[in-house]
């Protein structure tokens, strides 16, 4: 069975590649994100690990940055967000 790699996210239709994991607070279920693009409350997202499979499909609800309540974060400006599920450091974050 192939599997596409992370990095071939858009080409196939299946969302644009927008950012990584960099952290997870398993406790919390908290994700450090370090966007490629700018993200905003609303969009979905598909979490991918690091064959491209994936892991989960939200739409995301929040987004903070030192604690502060963001609606956008543009590129390059790490977040906190809550996810769905558990995620690992290196997974590729893709909007649908």
């Amino acid at each position: 069975m192939y599997h596409k790699m992370a990095d071939d996210i858009g080409t196939n239709g299946e969302g644009v590649r927008v950012g990584t994991i960099t952290h997870y607070f398993d406790k919390i279920s908290v994700a450090v994100v370090k966007p490629e693009e700018t993200m905003n409350v609303g969009d979905t997202i598909r979490v991918l690990d690091r064959e491209g499979n994936v892991v989960l499909e939200q739409v995301v609800s929040s987004m903070e940055i030192d604690r502060v309540a963001q609606e956008s974060v543009p590129a390059g400006q790490e977040f906190g967000m809550k996810v769905d599920g558990e995620v690992k450091e290196g997974y590729v974050v893709v909007r649908v």
